[in-house]
């Protein structure tokens, strides 16, 4: 590979890892053709960016980004490829959904809401990490509770009122 495309892998990296909020490095190595492609496709429906990498491509462009990555350094042997996403537990899921059929891919170490996780024993955590829109909608979900239970209790209480006045109305 010539020097000019190596600078320019190394700056379209980076211009990923800056456009994206969270990236998974992971070992891909060892899939055939055919599993390397339903992996890309399950990705890109998954609106998840997939590259393979070289290591020392990759570093040169963490290093060039903005951010501490120097945990991730140590990860970075062997096959690797580069989940990214806008969305923090999605690739999480698709390696373990893909996992579960083949091997690979395993993760090496994910970059996830400015938090970084090492080993594969972390992916457990990473699927259960909410998204935004998921946060989002379990405060709206805390916050419509208490006006619920004040329009039940009214309605409620409206009942109770009323077969108490229909009560009195048919003493008379």
């Amino acid at each position: 590979m010539k020097k000019e495309d190596k600078s320019l892998l190394v700056k379209e990296l980076a211009k990923n890892i800056a456009a994206y909020n969270h990236f998974y490095v992971v070992d891909a190595g060892e899939l055939d053709s055919s599993k390397t492609s339903d992996l890309r496709r399950l990705c890109f429906n998954k609106e998840v960016k997939m590259m393979m990498v070289k290591n020392t491509l990759l570093v040169k462009a963490l290093q060039e980004s903005e951010g501490e990555y120097e945990e991730l350094y140590e990860t970075l042997k062997g096959s690797t490829a580069v989940f990214f996403s806008n969305t923090g537990n999605v690739p999480a899921k698709l390696i373990k959904e893909f996992s579960k059929v083949n091997k690979k891919p395993v993760l090496k170490s994910a970059y996830v809401e400015e938090s970084i996780y090492v080993g594969e024993n972390q992916l457990d955590a990473l699927v259960s990490i909410k998204s935004k829109d998921e946060l989002i909608g379990d405060i709206i979900a805390l916050l419509q509770s208490p006006a619920k239970n004040v329009i039940s209790a009214l309605q409620s209480g409206g009942s109770t009122i009323h077969g108490v006045l229909q009560t009195l109305a048919e003493r008379e």
